[in-house]
């Protein structure tokens, strides 16, 4: 083999390399993608399940709430419907939320309050409320648009030996912020589920408000690669409040009506 040869093959070898450099860079997606695909990575079609919710305060003591879930999609769309109905303790009994995402439009939440009878309708600024008591809030279990934040991929990380990708999410406009309540957000996405395995989350003066966790992250549907973290932990570091949510008898596809996601339906 000649010098010319040798320099032919070591050219190639090094275009090779370039190529499978580039493609390597190109595979990995933008901090937006990441956050589109993670806000896509638990709708199934259609759910059920039972959950049950501890709530723990900063003494320890728990309190336990029993609910039944259904969820489903709007035809032809990304967004989702969820209906919680209270099961137990009496205190919650009969108390139903239907949380109604909207891409394009501000999302609808509707409570019905047994004791008197009525469905309540809230209005965007009550997302950054509690929801039922707990560490998350509604725009948590709602989640939150993807286009009225910045986001940003600012390093990479480990979760329980899962590859995750670090991302800075941050409002674009102020009634962003003023609507959530947060003024950043930091999310560890699994790389291969798209699940935020870990979460800190900002108040409005930039202080550490809470952190999350999901844990026991199953896939629910393989045909669409979409998965269900079986537990989720909220935990407020500035109060010591803490909530528990536990997913039993998940079940991913089960024809749920279209007829359970109405006001009417809460009524019932």
């Amino acid at each position: 083999m000649g010098l010319r040869d040798v320099k032919g093959i070591s050219s190639a070898l090094f275009g090779l390399a370039m190529l499978l450099r580039i493609g390597v860079v190109q595979a990995q997606p933008s901090a937006e993608e990441i956050m589109k695909r993670n806000l896509l990575a638990t709708k199934v079609g259609d759910s059920t399940a039972s959950t049950t919710f501890r709530l723990i305060n900063a003494s320890g003591l728990e309190r336990v709430r029993e609910t039944d879930g259904d969820t489903k999609l709007i035809a032809g769309t990304t967004d989702n419907r969820r209906l919680v109905t209270f099961l137990s303790p009496s205190d919650v009994r009969g108390t139903k939320t239907l949380l109604v995402e909207h891409s394009s439009a501000d999302d609808d939440i509707w409570i019905y309050l047994p004791a008197m009878k009525k469905v309540r309708r809230l209005v965007a600024s009550n997302k950054r409320d509690s929801f039922a008591g707990t560490d998350f809030s509604y725009g948590d279990v709602i989640g939150h648009k993807v286009e009225e934040w910045n986001h940003k991929l600012v390093g990479q990380a480990k979760v329980d030996d899962r590859d995750c990708w670090l991302v800075e999410s941050t409002p674009k406009r102020p009634e962003v912020a003023d609507n959530s309540g947060y003024s950043r957000r930091l999310g560890w996405i699994d790389k291969v589920s798209y699940v935020a395995l870990r979460g800190e989350i900002y108040d409005l003066t930039g202080q550490l408000l809470k952190k999350t966790t999901a844990t026991k992250v199953q896939k629910v549907d393989a045909v669409k690669d979409r998965y269900q973290p079986m537990t989720l932990i909220g935990e407020n570091v500035q109060t010591g409040h803490k909530t528990i949510i536990e997913f039993k008898n998940f079940k991913a596809n089960v024809g749920v009506s279209d007829e359970v996601f109405t006001t009417r339906s809460l009524e019932r």
